[in-house]
C-alpha cells in the first residue's frame, strides 16, 4: 500500500498539487496508524495530510478513485440465476457468436470480466499511451468501449434473446438474464473508465518535468488573451509553479557541494605539509536574493499579473525578496504580496495602482526607488525589471540604471515587446540594453516561465 500511496502523491504533483516530502511522510504515517480497512477514514487521512489549498480538493477527488478504486464494481454471474437447462441454452446461444462480441457477451454473463493486463492492452489499443491529460480519458474510454463491441451490443443482446426464445428458454429466465447483463454492462464500463484514467494519470506523473511550455495557449501573447483564456492560464500557473519549484530544488541538490576553492585548500593543508590533501569547496548561496520592479501601466497589466502571480507563489525559492510596482511613480508592494492568497494579493496590487493612459514614467520611478529603497540592493541581489521601457518621452535616467547595475549582482530586464518594437515611438529599450546583464522577451506565459526558471539559478 505504501507504494500505491507514493504513486498517488506523484499523480497529485503532476496535477499541480504542492506536496512536500514532510507531508508525504505524514501521509504514510497516517495510513500506518489508521489503516486501510475503512475506506472513508483512509481517504480522509490522505486528504488531511496532503491537501492544503481549497483549489486542490478537485484534483484529489478526481485522482483518489483512480488509484484506490479497487478496479471498479465486480461483475455478477448470470449462470447463478439460471437452472442447469437454461445454462446450457445460454452457452449454446453464446457459441453462435464470434470474435470480440462472443468475448464481450461472455464477460457480461459469466461474471469473469477482463483481467487487469487485458484492460491495459485494450486501453493501449485505444490510444491511452498517447494521452497526456486526464481530460482526454473520456475520449479514450469511448474508443475503448467501441473496440470491445459496445457499439453493437444492443443488437447482439436482441439477437441472443430471440435465439433463446426459439430454443425454449422461459421469459422469466430471460428477464433475469437481461437484468444481470445490464448491471454488468454498467460495471464493465466503469472498470474501463477507471483503468483509462489511472493509466493516463500514471503516465503524466512519470513524465519528467522538463517541458514548461504546456498547451498552445501558453504561447499566445498575454496582451491578446480573451477573458476566458486568461482564466485558463491562471489555472495553469499552479502547474508551472510546481514544475519550477521541483527544478529549482533539483538544481540546488546538485549544486550543494560548490566549486573547488584552491586558495582555501592550500591554506588548510599547510599544517601537515599537504599530505594528505583535504579539498575545500566554495559554498554558494543557492537561493537568489531578488528585487522585482514591475510596470503595471495599462499596456503592461496582463503581463504584470502573471509575473506577480509567479513571484508570489515562488517566494520560498528565494533567500529574500522585495517587490515594487510603478506607473507614474514607484511604490513597494512586498507587504501586500506576502499577506494574502495569490489571487487576492495580485488583485489588490493592481487595484492600488491605477493604470492610467500615457502616465508611465520609469525615470521618475527609478529616482524614487533610488531615494527610498536603494539599500535593498547589494552585491548578492538580482534585480528584475518587468516593463516595455515606454516612458512617454520622459527622461530614462540611464545614470541611475548604471548605478543600479554596479550595485547589484545582476540586472535582468523582461520585456513583452519584440525587438522590432524597441526604439520605436517612446520606447527607450535600446538605451537600457547596455546597462542590463540580460534581456528576455516575454510575450507569453511560456517565455515568462522560461525566464523565471533561469532566474532561480542565479543565486
Amino acid at each position: 500500500m505504501d507504494k500505491r500511496v507514493v504513486e498517488f502523491i506523484r499523480g497529485l504533483r503532476a496535477a499541480g498539487v504542492r506536496v512536500s516530502l514532510a507531508e508525504s511522510v505524514d501521509a504514510l504515517n497516517a495510513v500506518g496508524a489508521l489503516g486501510v480497512v475503512d475506506k472513508e477514514i483512509f481517504r480522509a487521512s490522505l486528504r488531511a495530510t496532503l491537501v492544503k489549498e481549497k483549489e486542490d480538493f478537485a484534483p484529489f477527488d478526481q485522482l483518489f478513485p483512480l488509484y484506490f478504486g479497487g478496479g471498479g464494481p465486480p461483475l455478477q454471474n448470470a449462470l447463478e440465476e439460471l437452472s442447469e437447462g437454461d445454462q446450457e441454452l445460454l452457452q449454446a446461444a453464446l457459441s453462435a457468436l464470434s470474435g470480440r462480441l462472443q468475448q464481450l457477451m461472455d464477460w457480461l454473463t459469466s461474471g469473469n470480466g477482463p483481467t487487469k493486463e487485458e484492460l491495459e492492452e485494450l486501453a493501449n489499443r485505444a490510444g491511452a499511451q498517447w494521452a497526456n491529460d486526464p481530460r482526454e480519458a473520456r475520449w479514450v474510454t469511448r474508443r475503448m468501449l467501441q473496440q470491445m463491441g459496445f457499439a453493437h451490443l444492443e443488437e447482439q443482446i436482441q439477437q441472443m434473446v430471440e435465439q433463446l426464445q426459439k430454443m425454449g428458454m422461459s421469459q422469466d429466465a430471460i428477464e433475469k438474464l437481461l437484468g444481470v447483463v445490464e448491471a454488468n454492462r454498467e460495471a464493465l464500463a466503469e472498470q474501463v473508465a477507471q483503468q483509462v484514467g489511472l493509466q493516463i494519470a500514471e503516465q503524466r506523473a512519470n513524465q519528467p518535468n522538463e517541458d514548461l511550455h504546456g498547451s498552445d495557449l501558453m504561447h499566445k501573447p498575454l496582451q491578446s488573451l480573451t477573458e476566458e483564456e486568461t482564466n485558463q492560464l491562471r489555472k495553469e500557473v499552479q502547474r508551472l509553479v510546481t514544475q519550477l519549484r521541483s527544478r529549482a530544488a533539483l538544481r540546488r541538490k546538485r549544486g550543494k557541494k560548490g566549486r573547488f576553492d584552491s586558495k582555501s585548500t592550500i591554506r588548510a593543508n599547510q599544517r601537515y605539509g599537504g599530505v594528505p590533501v583535504e579539498l575545500r569547496w566554495k559554498k554558494r548561496k543557492l537561493k537568489p536574493s531578488l528585487v522585482l520592479i514591475c510596470d503595471v501601466s495599462t499596456s503592461m497589466r496582463s503581463v504584470a499579473e502573471f509575473m506577480l502571480r509567479l513571484t508570489y507563489e515562488l517566494q520560498d525559492q528565494v533567500a529574500k525578496a522585495r517587490s515594487f510596482a510603478f506607473n507614474s511613480d514607484m511604490r513597494e508592494i512586498s507587504v501586500t504580496l506576502s499577506g494574502a492568497r495569490a489571487a487576492e494579493a495580485v488583485t489588490q496590487v493592481l487595484y492600488d495602482i491605477p493604470p492610467g493612459y500615457y502616465a508611465t514614467d520609469f525615470g521618475n520611478s527609478l529616482a524614487t526607488f533610488h531615494h527610498n529603497w536603494w539599500e535593498s540592493v547589494n552585491g548578492r541581489t538580482i534585480v528584475v525589471i518587468l516593463g516595455d521601457a515606454r516612458n512617454n518621452y520622459n527622461s530614462p535616467r540611464i545614470d541611475l540604471m548604471k548605478d543600479l547595475q554596479r550595485r547589484a549582482r545582476r540586472v535582468i530586464w523582461l520585456n513583452p515587446e519584440t525587438q522590432r518594437q524597441w526604439g520605436t515611438g517612446d520606447s527607450d529599450m535600446w538605451d537600457y540594453v547596455p546597462v542590463c546583464d540580460e534581456v528576455f522577451v516575454v510575450r507569453n506565459l511560456a517565455q515568462l516561465a522560461t525566464a523565471v526558471d533561469k532566474l532561480l539559478t542565479g543565486g
